[in-house]
């Protein structure tokens, strides 16, 4: 019988192999005839699923969003450091850091003027169609805001929720962890550091602003995207430090990363007990103010002081009313004491409205990172295996992970292959490596 360490080993490396069918997919084609359109990736790109959906009824997560490609890309770096994606982890680095440039030169003012690509636009598709005034403001860093891009270097097409903050910064941070850990080319070198200041420079400008949360569903300021901005600009300034030319430069990042953090104190709650997820735009109150999105945001960070980390005691309380959350509203969870199957925030209704990989992979990963250095390392590796042995209960012998798995019947649901839930297996492990060893 296999052992949960073997089964952890295993299910590894099936995460590792089927993580990197999400990258530089260019021998797949994905037809959308609503829109008129025939895409095939580009080197570089990385799709959220390669599975050619089309909400039948499984999501068409064909695109490449900003936010889920840096976490797959900081993944590959962890692959790397394990040797287990050595040596074309390099070659899939520079082909992602260069479609990520290329990016930079879209301008959607050539949809408007060379228009005849609507007339192939289906007509009970032209409602899901942006106008000309979205399209003609989609140029320049409003581009890098912009949610995700088709995986062949296009502009989305289809209206979306945008613009969105936590692509830039989360990227600049992967590729900034990529420069520290690998010896790189210089050529290479050089376009990692060229990407690395627009994002910075992206954050350092527009992290005062509004944006659509991680769930892009609703617009505010958001505990994620503040904090993501917070670590990139607070590891800009370190990463610039022996840059005599950029010396104001650092300065300032490291200025408004302290200023985020004490805007981030703000977002706790004290008579619920946790962090809020978000201030709404409107200043009404949010359904979704618990929210797994602060527990994935002190992993995705890697900040190690104690405020809004993983040792931070208001994160701990956190994670114990989600748990608390996630217990009461699934019947998955009712027989469960430990290591509950873990959803986004209480309501949701997305697919299955139930638990996620990902979600549940970041609470076991908060743990291992918790134990860190701490006097009650053995309670919180205990507690991030009875995370990691939930995912095992709900992942068939193949080693398939989707974004969900049903909260009722645990069955697997929405995205098939999605690319974060196997980043996400991959960070967990490397996490627990980390405290506990192979």
């Amino acid at each position: 019988m296999e052992s949960f360490a073997q089964w952890v080993e295993r299910q590894y490396s099936y995460a590792a192999t089927a993580m990197l069918k999400s990258v530089s997919r260019v021998d797949l084609v994905k037809t959308r005839p609503g829109f008129g359109q025939a895409v095939r990736p580009a080197k570089g790109s990385i799709i959220a699923s390669p599975v050619l959906a089309s909400y039948d009824p499984d999501p068409d997560y064909f695109f490449h969003w900003y936010r889920d490609s840096a976490v797959v890309i900081d993944a590959l770096r962890l692959l790397f450091e394990a040797g287990v994606a050595a040596p074309g982890a390099l070659d899939q680095l520079a082909d992602f850091t260069r479609f990520s440039l290329s990016l930079h030169k879209l301008d959607g003012r050539s949809l408007v003027t060379n228009a005849a690509w609507r007339s192939n636009v289906v007509p009970g598709f032209v409602q899901y169609v942006r106008d000309e005034a979205d399209l003609a403001s989609a140029r320049g860093e409003t581009v890098v805001a912009d949610t995700r891009v088709n995986p062949d270097g296009t502009l989305d097409i289809s209206r979306w929720a945008r613009p969105q903050h936590d692509g830039p910064p989360l990227r600049a941070l992967a590729m900034m962890r990529w420069a520290r850990s690998v010896k790189l080319e210089a050529g290479l070198a050089a376009e990692i550091s060229e990407l690395i200041h627009a994002d910075l420079a992206f954050t350092y400008k527009h992290w005062r602003e509004p944006s659509f949360d991680i769930w892009e569903e609703e617009q505010g300021e958001h505990y994620y995207t503040l904090s993501v901005a917070a670590a990139a600009l607070e590891a800009g300034a370190d990463w610039l430090r022996d840059d005599t030319k950029a010396r104001d430069e650092a300065a300032s990042y490291r200025a408004d990363a302290a200023l985020i953090r004490r805007k981030l104190d703000g977002f706790w709650m004290p008579a619920a007990g946790h962090y809020a997820s978000r201030v709404l735009t409107s200043g009404a109150r949010s359904t979704k103010e618990l929210d797994i999105a602060v527990i994935l945001a002190a992993i995705h960070t890697g900040n190690h002081s104690n405020a809004h980390s993983v040792h931070d005691p208001r994160m701990h309380a956190t994670l114990a009313r989600l748990e608390e959350l996630f217990v009461e509203a699934y019947p998955i969870n009712r027989n469960r004491s430990a290591g509950p199957a873990m959803g986004r925030y209480a309501g949701d209704v997305y697919y299955s409205g139930g638990a996620y990989y990902f979600s549940t992979l970041g609470a076991a990963e908060f743990c291992f990172r918790a134990a860190a250095g701490s006097e009650a390392a053995a309670a919180w590796i205990k507690r991030g295996d009875a995370y990691l042995a939930t995912v095992q209960t709900f992942t068939p012998a193949s080693g398939e992970l989707s974004e969900q798995f049903d909260q009722r019947t645990g069955e697997q649901t929405s995205a098939k292959h999605l690319a974060w839930s196997y980043a996400g297996f991959i960070s967990c492990v490397a996490a627990r490596r980390a405290v506990v060893g192979n």
